[in-house]
């Protein structure tokens, strides 16, 4: 598996290793950023969560984005 960067996340395609609800094919949709410091600026390459959405059901879910690099939960791209 290639290394994963926090901030290339955004409409990346993930495989759900086990199918719940016949969804196995996700977007990333969103990223999500801790809240800015006073006085320090914030980048993408501090990523907390992403919004995964179902390709077939457009149904969506938070996750820590550190999950998608479990390869037996999720494996990059459509498979």
């Amino acid at each position: 598996m290639n290394p994963i960067q926090a901030n290339k996340l955004m409409l990346s395609k993930w495989t759900a290793v086990q199918v719940v609800a016949k969804q196995k094919h996700f977007l990333v949709s969103k990223l999500y950023l801790p809240e800015p410091q006073e006085g320090q600026p914030v980048n993408n390459a501090q990523v907390e969560f992403v919004e995964l959405e179902a390709v077939y059901t457009k149904a969506k879910r938070k996750i820590a984005w550190r999950e998608l690099t479990d390869t037996t939960l999720w494996k990059q791209g459509w498979v």
